[in-house]
Parts: C-alpha cells; structure tokens; sequence
C-alpha cells in the first residue's frame, strides 16, 4: 500500500514538473503536495531552447547583441563568425519594437514597478514588486537605453519561444545569468523584427 501512494506521488511529481498538467492544475498539485515555490515551474531555469554556439553572418561588431523577434531568438555575436543563440520570449501582438539602443544599466534580482501604460491595461497587478524569486524580471535585468524595455529574466521557462511580453525580452533565469555575465553596459542591442 505504501509503495502505491509513493509511486502515484512520484508520478504526480513527475506530471507537475513536465508541464503536462494546465499551469492552474500544477499549482494546485504543488501546494496539495507541500512543495511551495521550490517545486514552482521553472525553478530549474531550463530553457526548451536551450543555447548554443551558432555560425552568424552580418555586419555587427563582436560583442554587440542582436535580437530577432520574427525568430524569437538573441544572438550575442562572437569575434569569428559566430554567435551565442539563446531563446527568447518576445512582445505579443502590438507590442513588438525595432531599434537600436544600448544596455544603460544591469541590475541583479531586480524590483518592479509596473508602467502606468500596463497599470491601465491590468488594474490588478502590484504597485511594486522587490526583487527575488517571485518578481516577473527574475534573476537579472538590461535596461535598454531610456526605453521602458529590458531583457530580463522569467520564472516561466514555457514562454520562452513565444509571444507573451509587453516589449521586454525574456529569458529563463539561467540564460539570463549567463548573459549578465558576458556583456557590460554600453553594450549595443539591435532589436529587428
């Protein structure tokens, strides 16, 4: 009997974290199971497009970071040819943006404040929000020149690849991680459509 309960919860376990169950469900499944918000998805922080080193052609200094949005990918171009392709979330329809700026500041675990602009559109979500596992920017931020805009990490690696944002970039906090880690203010972001 024992052994039963123990291989129906390992298998409950293993549903919840594979992402089979609606995201509604997965909560619920956790909070029954005790796990809290370790057991939240995406704490792994693993991206289904995982990163890899790429060949890339174009015109772009070495270290200059180039965002396709029709890709739902960013590249950060190498000195030989290549690049780093990491997978992205991207502006859903009517918030999608093109342009050139640069990264005006790095700031890890950071907090949130809503725009007034996403205030009206979502009336419920927090005035503002410190930083830590729970806050919609994850583990680090690039703010993009005087934009409202930032690449940023997630706690949601399943919108990774898709259209989900108001104009940020996202990135599962792993890659999010190693981005930070590569690139220094100052750095020029090329956002193409």
């Amino acid at each position: 009997m024992v052994r039963s309960v123990a291989r129906v919860f390992v298998f409950a376990a293993a549903i919840a974290v594979a992402g089979i169950l609606p995201a509604s469900a997965q909560e619920d499944l956790r909070e029954v199971m005790g796990f809290g918000p370790f057991f939240r998805s995406g704490s792994s922080g693993v991206s289904p497009v995982p990163r890899e080193w790429v060949q890339f052609m174009g015109n772009y200094a070495p270290g200059t970071i180039v965002i396709s949005t029709s890709e739902r990918r960013l590249y950060l171009v190498g000195a030989d040819g290549t690049a780093l392709r990491y997978g992205i979330g991207v502006g859903r329809d009517g918030f999608r943006w093109s342009g050139t700026h640069r990264i005006t500041a790095k700031k890890e675990w950071p907090s949130w404040t809503p725009p007034a602009q996403m205030l009206r559109r979502r009336p419920d979500l927090p005035r503002h929000m410190a930083g830590g596992e729970d806050n919609p920017l994850g583990a680090r931020a690039m703010y993009l020149g005087s934009t409202l805009y930032r690449i940023h990490g997630s706690n949601e690696p399943e919108t990774i690849g898709q259209a989900v944002s108001s104009g940020c970039f996202r990135m599962t906090n792993e890659d999010v991680k190693d981005l930070y880690e590569r690139v220094r203010v100052g750095t020029t972001v090329v956002v193409k459509n």
